[in-house]
């Protein structure tokens, strides 16, 4: 029963039209969507990408604070969130290994990400970076149309990104980056007479930062303001057809503020919004008053036979709900990071989604330590509603070693 559901999973992957008016009703007089039996409940309407993995927050740091990450300090992570912080690295070089689990909560031993991530100071002004992450989906035993036993495989997915960033001023810098996608999930299996390939997609990256020491009170403060566009690149295909799926473009932004106490005790309040570049789903029906998806009647919804760049400037206002509707597609996050002596950390944070947009809504816990050469950091993720997470009640750490200190050692 654990591998058919996982199963399902992979399988939505593929075909992601779910039309989500089978239980809402169309109010001809506001021209919405809406669940039954209310008049302007709006209907759940997910906005569904292929490959989400590349959105899994990948390190335990920033899954401590809620998955906000764009603004925090750098580190070997950064690439994830905002490569542009990499110009402002103190270590020379640096390397970041984490492990999570994944779907724990369903008895699954062999489903898990895995990430390996690092830096490296050219000159005071310029950082290059680098990413490569893992994501295992375990044995799965493939079936036929009929039942029957269709052998087994192990559906993987991985990306591999690079990037650099470049101080323009001592408080401002400019990041790009560039990545190759592979997700190989049920290569040479068939759906009905459909085929199934593996996918490929390419990306880029672009990032920027500001960060301005301010005094206040006569304490030392940093005030850290980010912003990225992550994952802009080709759309995604497992069969043949010329019907492709966006990858999940984002756009990121976050602000982070640290206190500096004294020479023992920092304090870091962080933030992040984002929201999804891509169309979001149109809900059709079959009554003459309902709107039409497909207006050139090919089996495929207009809003998915839309450009990349298309679906980028529309996805501001392509929602059928107007405004409110888009600002239900925000995701938030927030966190603290408490540093004693900046060997002992303490985490915390909460992220939010629109109950229509996928209703994750949960809070994280963390340590961290640091120790000469290297640092490990713990993330625990509480579930606060019934909307399942796969990380639920999941342990996961990271691994960062500082080279430079390393040398110091030596």
């Amino acid at each position: 029963m654990k591998r058919l559901l996982l199963s399902t999973v992979i399988l939505l992957c593929f075909f992601t039209s779910i039309n989500a008016q089978f239980d809402c009703v169309f109010n001809t007089d506001t021209g919405q969507w809406v669940k039954p039996g209310t008049t302007s409940e709006p209907c759940t309407n997910t906005i569904i990408t292929s490959v989400p993995f590349l959105r899994i927050t990948p390190d335990a740091r920033s899954g401590a604070m809620g998955d906000a990450g764009i603004a925090i300090s750098p580190d070997a992570n950064a690439i994830h969130y905002n490569s542009s912080k990499l110009a402002f690295v103190e270590q020379e070089l640096s390397l970041s290994a984490t492990y999570t689990p994944w779907l724990r909560a369903l008895g699954l031993n062999d489903v898990y990400m895995a990430y390996l991530s690092g830096y490296k100071q050219i000159d005071k002004l310029s950082t290059v970076g680098f990413g490569l992450r893992y994501f295992s989906l375990g044995l799965i035993n493939y079936t036929n149309d009929s039942g029957g036993d269709n052998g087994t495989g192990k559906p993987n997915e991985f990306e591999v990104s690079a990037a650099y960033a470049r101080k323009l001023t001592d408080n401002f810098s400019l990041s790009i980056g560039g990545k190759f996608i592979y997700s190989n999930l049920a290569a040479g299996q068939r759906v009905g007479a459909v085929e199934i390939n593996p996918g490929t997609a390419g990306a880029v990256d672009f990032g920027l930062t500001y960060k301005k020491p301010i005094e206040l009170s006569g304490n030392e403060t940093n005030l850290t303001i980010g912003a990225a566009i992550t994952n802009l690149g080709t759309k995604i295909s497992y069969t043949n057809s010329a019907n492709k799926d966006f990858i999940p473009t984002n756009l990121g932004i976050g602000a982070a503020w640290e206190f500096n106490f004294d020479e023992y005790n920092s304090f870091t309040f962080t933030t992040d919004i984002n929201k999804l570049l891509v169309p979001t789903p149109c809900l059709g029906g079959t009554g003459p008053d309902t709107p039409d998806c497909d207006e050139d009647a090919d089996g495929i919804p207009d809003y998915k036979q839309k450009s990349v760049v298309g679906g980028v400037l529309g996805s501001f206002s392509d929602a059928q709900g107007g405004f409110s509707e888009e600002i239900r597609e925000l995701m938030y996050s927030v966190g603290v990071e408490y540093w004693y002596d900046k060997q002992f950390a303490v985490r915390a944070g909460y992220y939010s989604e629109h109950r229509t947009k996928g209703n994750r809504q949960f809070f994280t816990v963390g340590l961290g330590l640091k120790y000469n050469v290297f640092g490990l950091n713990f993330s625990y993720l509480v579930p606060t509603t019934n909307q399942r997470n796969p990380l639920d009640n999941t342990l996961r750490f990271s691994l960062i070693f500082d080279f430079e200190a390393f040398e110091d050692e030596e």
